[in-house]
């Protein structure tokens, strides 16, 4: 892929994958610095890659992997100054869903973005993280679980 290929694919997928980095990371420099690495490291690798992968599977690949690098590098989540945590109202309570989102383990949290924001089918999901389709299923829907007990119980 050249140079000016490539620009144009980052073009066309850095609202998407900021949208997974922002969901991931939940907070908005963390994200644009978490694409722009994953954009560094694409365009550095990008000799190595393979047309009979999508280049979406590719880039989210990469950028998952720069995530959960970060995710990693940091303590437990702290809630960022001035977040804009999505909130629900449930029975006149309110729910914060960032903080639920926090209970669902890393991995879940990914394939949930992926697949529920980005909307990457089972099998693209295997690919991009390089687990089964079954791990997928089994992982998403674990997260789910989890992500409905947090909602219905918020108080942990």
């Amino acid at each position: 892929m050249d140079e000016r290929a490539f620009t144009r694919v980052a073009e066309e997928y850095a609202g998407r994958l900021y949208a997974v980095a922002y969901r991931l990371l939940r907070n908005r420099a963390d994200a644009e610095d978490a694409v722009q690495r994953a954009l560094m490291k694409a365009f550095a690798a990008r000799a190595s890659y393979s047309p009979r992968w999508a280049v979406s599977t590719w880039l989210y690949r990469v950028l998952s992997n720069v995530c959960i690098d970060e995710l990693r590098r940091r303590r437990p989540y702290p809630e960022p100054a001035g977040s804009h945590a999505a909130r629900v109202a449930d029975g006149g309570e309110r729910i914060d869903l960032a903080r639920a989102l926090c209970a669902v383990p890393r991995e879940a949290r990914l394939l949930l973005a992926l697949h529920y924001v980005n909307g990457l089918s089972y099998r693209e999901l295997a690919r991009v993280r390089g687990i089964s389709i079954n791990t997928v299923k089994s992982q998403l829907k674990r997260g789910k679980a989890i992500l409905r007990k947090a909602l219905e119980d918020p108080k942990g």
